[in-house]
C-alpha cells in the first residue's frame, strides 16, 4: 500500500499508533512498526530519562521507523528534544503547543515533523510552520480534545479542503471499514489510539484494558472542559468532575480536584474509581485484546476486502 503518508515515513502501511500518555512504551511502539505502521513512544507522561530509556528498547526491538509523540507544553522539553536528536529518532509527532517554535530546529536535524490539531486555524498556523503533515483529530478521540467538539467525519474534508500538505485522520477509527471512511473524506492516512491501548503490548493496567472491554456506547464523555477537554471513562472520578461543574465551579476548583498523577493512578496503577482513565468513544465497539500485529493485520484486511466488497455491490452504483 504505497500512499503520501507511506512514502514521507518509509513505512508498509499508512496506520499510525497514537502516542497515549501510560499506554504508548517501547513494547507498543515497536510492535506496530514492525507489523508494518508506524509505532509512537507517548512521551508526554515519561522524565527524559526514561524516555530515553524507550527510545533504546525501542531501537533494538524493530529496525523500522518509529517516532515519539511530544506535548509541546511538556516542562522539560528542551531535555526531551535534546534526546530525540542524540538518539536520532526521525520522527516527531507534537501536540498541545505552538508547532513554529520546534518544527524548523527538528528538520534541521533530519527530523520528520507531524503536529495535531482540532480545527482549520491550527492546521494553517502548522503548515505555515512548515510541519510535514498534520493529524486531524475530532471530538470522538480519547484524551485530550479540541473544544469545538468537531466531529472526524466534519473535520477531515474541511481540513483537507483548507491545506496542501498531508493530512491524517484521527479519533473514532479502529477498523478496516472507518480506515477506509477516512481515506475516502481525504485523508492520507489514519492514526489509531484506543484499539492500540487496548492491545497486549499497551503499557496500560490489565484493569483499564479489562474495563474497556466492557465499555458500551455514552459511556465515555468530554470533561473538564474549563481546563483543557479529556474525554473520560464515567467512574468515579468523572461524576465528581460532573458535580462540581454542575455547581458551576471555577477552573481553580477543578484543577484541585485533579491534582497531580490522575491519569497514572488510573491508567498505569490500575485505579478504576479514582483514576482519570482516557479513552475514546470507539471503545464501545471493542470487546478483545489482541497483539498489536493482528490489529494491524485485521485491519488492513478489512481495509482491502471492504474495497472489494464495495467494487461488487450494486447498493453502491448510482
Amino acid at each position: 500500500m504505497a500512499n503520501t503518508i507511506c512514502e514521507l515515513f518509509g513505512i508498509k502501511y499508512p496506520v499510525i499508533q497514537g502516542g497515549m500518555i501510560w499506554c504508548s512504551g517501547w513494547e507498543l511502539a515497536s510492535a506496530v512498526s514492525n507489523a508494518g505502521g508506524l509505532g509512537l513512544i507517548g512521551s508526554g507522561s515519561m522524565h527524559p530519562e526514561t524516555l530515553e530509556i524507550h527510545i533504546k528498547k525501542a531501537k533494538k526491538a524493530t529496525q523500522k521507523p518509529f517516532g515519539v509523540n511530544v506535548p509541546l507544553l511538556y516542562p522539560e522539553i528542551e531535555k526531551i528534544m535534546e534526546i530525540i536528536i542524540k538518539e536520532e529518532v526521525k520522527i516527531v509527532f507534537t501536540s498541545a503547543g505552538n508547532p513554529k517554535i520546534w518544527t524548523k530546529h527538528l528538520q534541521e536535524q533530519g527530523i520528520k515533523v507531524v503536529h495535531v490539531v482540532a480545527n482549520t486555524k491550527f492546521a494553517l498556523k502548522s503548515q505555515e510552520a512548515g510541519v510535514d503533515a498534520i493529524v486531524a483529530e475530532g471530538f470522538e478521540a480519547g484524551g485530550h480534545n479540541g473544544r469545538e467538539e468537531t466531529t472526524t467525519l466534519t473535520l477531515i474534508p474541511i481540513i483537507k479542503k483548507t491545506v496542501q500538505i498531508p493530512v491524517i485522520a484521527a479519533g473514532g477509527i479502529a477498523t478496516g471499514k472507518s480506515m477506509l471512511a477516512a481515506m475516502v473524506l481525504g485523508a492520507d492516512g489514519v492514526q489509531i489510539g484506543t484499539r492500540f491501548a487496548m492491545s497486549k503490548e499497551s503499557s496500560a493496567h490489565d484493569n483499564f484494558k479489562n474495563l474497556l472491554k466492557d465499555l458500551k456506547e455514552g459511556e465515555t464523555q468530554l470533561s473538564l472542559k474549563k481546563l483543557t477537554p479529556v474525554r473520560l471513562v464515567k467512574n468515579k472520578f468523572y461524576l465528581d468532575v460532573e458535580t462540581l461543574e454542575n455547581r458551576g465551579a471555577t477552573p481553580e476548583e477543578l484543577s484541585t480536584l485533579l491534582g497531580k498523577g490522575r491519569a497514572k493512578k488510573g491508567m498505569f496503577e490500575g485505579d478504576l474509581e479514582e483514576g482519570e482513565l482516557e479513552i475514546g468513544q470507539i471503545s464501545g465497539f471493542i470487546n478483545e485484546i489482541k497483539p498489536a500485529a493482528e490489529i494491524v493485520a485485521d485491519i488492513i484486511a478489512e481495509y482491502k476486502s471492504t474495497l472489494q466488497e464495495i467494487s461488487e455491490d450494486p447498493k453502491y452504483l448510482v
